[in-house]
């Protein structure tokens, strides 16, 4: 048995995925970077994104026999997406829109691998010696389908969107007076707040990153923290 060589497997996997990990990681931090520098233009490529996502989606209701209600419920979630971009780049994580799109995400993913992994004979065909099954769509058919149509979307409101509770309300109004903004905590300290906003992706990265940064102390190993303050 090839002992050695199926830990060298286990291990070649768990290093792989770290890395890989750590990839998307940092560039979901750069992209994030990115859009809050150029919110307008994000929110105008999201906007045509979401129209071209929908033409899309009924070119495939037409030509390719898609699912008539299902079809229709990922039209319509796109533009529940759509209501996002009403605040952009603001978001409330509370609030109803948010939380509504985020349940349609998992409600969209499950559907529609449920249908491309539907290969039960209609009843009414099961004994008939000629019936022929609809066509099967190929992996990378698939794939390309879930990544454009019901991925890409729920992923750039992701990247895109900022986390509001990270931003005083009056930030983007004095941004355009003073580069910082000095608010006065209930211990009498003074915080400086700078005029710009926070990508949720940054947040929810700076989370975990801080999560393992605590496990790590308990087991004794201290690591330089560079960016507690998410640069604000």
């Amino acid at each position: 048995m090839a002992v050695v060589l199926q830990l060298l497997s286990i291990a070649g996997n768990v290093l792989g995925f770290l890395f890989l990990t750590l990839c998307i990681a940092s560039g979901l931090y750069y992209i994030s970077e990115i859009v809050e520098e150029h919110t307008e233009p994000t929110r105008r490529f999201l906007t045509r994104t979401i129209w071209a996502i929908e033409i899309i989606l009924l070119l495939l209701l037409i030509f390719d026999k898609f699912p008539i209600k299902l079809t229709l419920f990922t039209m319509a979630s796109h533009m529940l997406y759509y209501q996002n971009l009403k605040k952009f780049p603001f978001i409330s994580l509370t609030s109803l829109t948010f939380l509504s799109s985020c349940v349609v995400v998992v409600v969209n993913h499950y559907l529609w691998f449920k249908h491309f992994n539907e290969v039960d004979i209609p009843p009414q065909f099961r004994y008939d010696p000629n019936y022929v099954p609809p066509r099967r769509a190929t992996f990378s058919q698939v794939s390309s389908f879930f990544a454009i149509c019901i991925w890409f979307m729920p992923f750039a409101l992701f990247v895109s969107l900022s986390a509001g509770d990270y931003i005083l309300p009056t930030t983007v109004e004095q941004a355009k007076k003073t580069d910082d903004i000095t608010d006065l905590n209930d211990s009498g300290n003074a915080t400086k707040f700078r005029g710009r906003t926070v990508g949720l992706a940054r947040v929810v990265i700076h989370s975990v990153r801080k999560y393992i940064y605590s496990i790590l102390a308990l087991f004794g190993i201290q690591v330089q923290r560079d960016y507690d303050n998410l640069g604000i």
